[in-house]
């Protein structure tokens, strides 16, 4: 039940993102807007008048918070997961890389500082007229088959 639940949550946030994302809803907000600010007048820009506006904003703008940042998470989840494949079936690349976004904050630096002084190190060959291509070896990655 819970699971089910759960992709029906995903699929309403999936929606709503896909829908309050298009020109027509942002119209629509417009719309609301200046429907509020034309009123004005009406209700001598009273406390109420106010209000509605600033309610109305604050409970949207809490409720599609939850929503977008579900879509988010399933969206990276997806990148992660095909790069993940990416990695695990391409020859000569290093399977220690899959899954990263779970190490240790602290381990994950250590393995973004490697492939930075990596890409330092090319830039400096690109100066001096080396070619930006191959594979370098990595510290302390292992090669998972022949090279």
């Amino acid at each position: 039940m819970r699971r089910q639940s759960s992709f029906r949550f995903a699929r309403f946030a999936r929606a709503t993102s896909r829908a309050t994302g298009r020109p027509s809803a942002f119209l629509i907000a417009l719309g609301v807007v200046a429907v509020w600010a034309i009123t004005g007048p009406l209700f001598q820009y009273s406390d109420t008048w106010q209000l509605v506006i600033n309610t109305g904003t604050t409970i949207i703008t809490f409720l599609m918070v939850f929503l977008i940042q579900n879509t988010q998470n399933l969206d990276a989840e997806a990148v992660q997961v095909k790069l993940d494949e990416l990695i695990r079936a391409t020859e000569g690349a290093h399977n220690a890389l899959l899954d990263l976004e779970e190490l240790e904050e602290r381990e994950l630096e250590r393995v973004r500082s490697t492939y930075a002084d990596l890409a330092k190190q090319a830039r400096q060959g690109l100066r001096q007229g080396m070619a930006d291509t191959g594979r370098p070896t990595v510290a302390g990655a292992h090669d998972d088959g022949p090279s």
